[in-house]
C-alpha cells in the first residue's frame, strides 16, 4: 500500500504494519457478513466457518515460506485491533491478514478485489 492509493485513509504507521485504512476492506467490513449471520441462511449449525481451516493454513504457509512470520503477523493483528475491533473473530483475523498482505505488497487491492468477486460469484450461484 502506498500513500498515493485512492483507497487509503489516515496516514498511520505501526511497528509491524501500515495502519492506514483500505477502501476495499472497509467496504467488506461494513457489509456485516459474518459467519454468525450467514450460517443460518444456509441452514448450517457449525459454529466455525468452513473457510477457517484454509485461513489457518494460509497463515502457516506464509510463515513457512518466509513471507509473513507468525509472530510478526500476530503483532500486526494486535496493531490492527483498533481498525477492525467491531468485527468478530475469525472474520477479524481474515480482514487483518488481508490488510497485512496488502500493506506488505504480497497482494494488490485490484487482485484481491478480483478474487473476492470470483468467490461471491460462486457463492451466489449456489
Amino acid at each position: 500500500m502506498n500513500g498515493e492509493s485512492v483507497g487509503i485513509h489516515e496516514q498511520t504507521e505501526g511497528q509491524y504494519v501500515d495502519l492506514r485504512r483500505v477502501a476495499l476492506l472497509e467496504s467488506i467490513r461494513s457489509e456485516e457478513q459474518t459467519w454468525d449471520k450467514l450460517a443460518p441462511r444456509w441452514c448450517v449449525a457449525e459454529p466455525a466457518p468452513p473457510w477457517k481451516v484454509c485461513l489457518d493454513a494460509t497463515c502457516d504457509c506464509l510463515s513457512a515460506g518466509g513471507a509473513l512470520d507468525n509472530l510478526e503477523r500476530r503483532h500486526a493483528e494486535d496493531e490492527l485491533e483498533a481498525v477492525y475491533s467491531a468485527i468478530p473473530n475469525p472474520e477479524r483475523q481474515l480482514l487483518t491478514l488481508a490488510h497485512i498482505m496488502l500493506s506488505r505488497g504480497l497482494v494488490t487491492e485490484e487482485e484481491l478485489a478480483r478474487r473476492i468477486s470470483a468467490v461471491r460469484t460462486r457463492l451466489e450461484a449456489v
